[in-house]
């Protein structure tokens, strides 16, 4: 689809929300309306004091719609015109693709990946609760169902930022390798087939950076850990302990109170590498089966089967861990909402702490092909998840955090369920950006949040294990100039 901006600049406002809509189209940009028959979407900004009217024409086939949006403006705050003026211009291109969907969108006009963090910025304005939703559901054309999430990870949110003081943050340790790669997974980790020769030396160079890491943040209060990846249990037991302990002798561990430890892939447990995380200080493991059905795993490149779930849950029991959580996906290949049902069933059987309900996305390079695949899954995804959250809700759990990502089955969420007081604080804090974290490892993002003003400042250490063990130095340099600006 060809579109064409006047009056305004706001290109990636303007692309996000016609892929939002229609996710299967090609978007270029031209100067001029075409003249041939091309499907377009014109949008015209006009500011006259401090009023601002959006307006799309939108032409699919032979159909042509208009929509319009307006909105006061604060021409005083730059800021907050932006903000304004994004989302009218948004809204307007929603409402003139509207028409041509069979179905509206579960999340409505919503694009960004906190909409718990929007609707706590609408209450910080002085909305209350009752007024947020409904801004949600008639403003932003949210359905009900979503809103209710959204308003339940919102509170969640507010909750964990009145626990956490300024001056905490949290640590995130980066272990970028797995025991093989999952058909799905669009993140940089290293399968050990290929590079299990880069994990000594990484471990190494990963404690010198816990060791400075420390150094530089000996003024803040350290609240939660999460070792990720990739997989942490892919590494021997000897280097998991000697991480942990550098951590332990790094830090102020007095503050902390949670400590998480990915052990995702069931094949990677055992009973010596659960030991060896608990007596070190982790009190939480998460244990990621995926899916329930046989036939699934063997499609997506797990090398385990559901009996080995089994296994590895009761392995990290025995070892002493009260919070465990499970990872699911809805929109594997080869998966449907009754087979999805029975894994959300299972699991829910085997009694873990948090489940998180997790929504297939689309690597960012995939072709048109799959990406029409996608969007054509949004009944079955939705039959998934509407089926999985009845089922939590019934046996105790309740929605505690919440995100979206692009190019999900559907255009769907991922949402962590949780039962009472066994929330992850680590996974609100940073989802919701609402404390600052330092990272480690390759592929880490370090943030660092201002809460009064909202500003967030990020490093990135390098994503792949050579060149990050190859860049200690500017790391350090990085992370001390994000704490001390």
């Amino acid at each position: 689809m060809i579109y064409v901006l006047k009056g305004h600049d706001l290109r990636h406002a303007t692309e996000e929300m016609i892929l939002h809509m229609l996710p299967t189209v090609i978007t270029k940009q031209e100067q001029y309306v075409p003249q041939d028959n091309s499907d377009y979407c014109i949008s015209d900004l006009e500011i006259n004091g401090e009023n601002a009217n959006a307006k799309a024409s939108v032409r699919i086939g032979l159909k042509t719609n208009i929509a319009e949006r307006t909105a006061p403006i604060d021409t005083r705050d730059e800021l907050a015109k932006k903000r304004i003026l994004t989302e009218i211009i948004k809204l307007s291109i929603y409402d003139a693709i509207l028409p041509f969907l069979d179905k509206k969108p579960e999340w409505g006009s919503l694009t960004g990946v906190r909409p718990a963090k929007l609707a706590r910025g609408l209450m910080e304005r002085g909305l209350t609760r009752a007024e947020t939703a409904v801004q949600f559901r008639e403003k932003f054309g949210v359905s009900a169902e979503r809103t209710a999430i959204t308003m339940r990870s919102a509170a969640h949110a507010q909750q964990v930022m009145d626990r956490l003081s300024e001056n905490t943050f949290s640590l995130y340790i980066g272990i970028p390798f797995c025991p093989s790669r999952c058909a799905y997974c669009s993140f940089v980790s290293q399968s050990i087939e290929k590079s299990a020769g880069l994990i000594p030396p990484y471990v190494d160079a990963l404690c010198e950076e816990i060791k400075r890491t420390g150094e530089i943040a000996r003024d803040l209060s350290l609240s939660t850990i999460y070792m990720g990846g990739g997989t942490p249990t892919t590494l021997s037991p000897s280097q998991l302990e000697k991480i942990m302990k550098c951590v332990k002798s790094s830090f102020d561990m007095s503050g902390v109170i949670e400590y998480t430890v990915e052990a995702g892939r069931p094949d990677t447990i055992t009973d010596e590498k659960m030991i060896v995380i608990k007596q070190n200080g982790a009190d939480r493991v998460s244990i990621n089966p995926q899916t329930m059905n046989d036939e699934v795993l063997k499609k997506i490149g797990r090398h385990h089967t559901s009996q080995d779930v089994i296994k590895a849950f009761e392995t990290a029991r025995n070892a002493g861990f009260e919070i465990i959580n499970m990872d699911t996906i809805a929109g594997l290949e080869g998966d449907n909402a009754e087979s999805f049902d029975k894994t959300i069933t299972e699991l829910i059987r085997l009694n873990p702490e948090n489940i998180t309900v997790h929504t297939l996305a689309i690597k960012r390079g995939a072709d048109l092909y799959d990406k029409d695949a996608n969007a054509k899954r949004y009944d079955e995804v939705k039959k998934m998840l509407s089926l999985s959250s009845n089922k939590l809700s019934k046996a105790g759990y309740g929605p505690y955090y919440m995100y979206r990502q692009k190019f999900t089955a559907g255009g769907f969420e991922n949402v962590g369920w949780c039962k009472p007081e066994t929330e992850s604080i680590y996974n609100i804090a940073m989802m919701e950006e609402i404390q600052s974290i330092l990272s480690v490892g390759a592929g880490a993002v370090s943030k660092r949040v201002e809460r009064e003003t909202g500003k967030i400042t990020r490093f990135v250490n390098p994503k792949y294990p050579k060149e990050y063990m190859e860049s200690a130095e500017r790391i350090i340099i990085g992370k001390q100039k994000l704490i001390a600006d």
